[in-house]
């Protein structure tokens, strides 16, 4: 095959760089919107009972649950058994960054119960739930 003559190749880089240039983007750029991120949601736990724990029936015993929240504190904490609103401890001080409440249930139905805490911070929003269950066994 004949070699490509001068003229051709110039031709060709010519035209690979107008190539370039067309790709080429010249227009200010738009800036990008700031992104504020939102603080996290608060956390809680539940850390006595231990999940999958036996209780005795007739017995009163106690829940401690930790709730925190660094961002905006945490006003409120809800206790559920069974789906159902137990009990509700609020911050003496209005909101906590880290807050720790003990709460209790009296054992009076026989099987597996759910429990499940939520915390709160002062402009409502929620954690998720955390959530255990227990069950109550009769005592002998």
């Amino acid at each position: 095959m004949p070699k490509p003559s001068l003229l051709t190749r110039m031709i060709c880089q010519v035209a690979s760089a107008l190539a370039c240039l067309s790709a080429c983007n010249l227009v200010t750029p738009t800036p990008l919107a700031t992104l504020v991120p939102k603080p996290a949601i608060p956390q809680v736990q539940i850390l006595f009972p231990a999940h999958n724990q036996q209780v005795l029936e007739g017995v009163v015993f106690d829940i401690e649950i930790l709730a925190s929240d660094p961002a905006a504190g945490v006003q409120r904490v809800e206790l559920y058994v069974d789906e159902q609103l137990q009990q509700t401890s609020e911050s003496e001080s209005g909101s906590a960054p880290d807050y720790r409440v003990t709460m209790n249930w009296f054992a009076n139905e026989l099987g597996w119960h759910k429990f499940a805490v939520i915390a709160y911070r002062p402009d409502g929003t929620a954690s998720h739930p955390h959530i255990i269950a227990l069950e109550v066994i009769a005592g002998d």
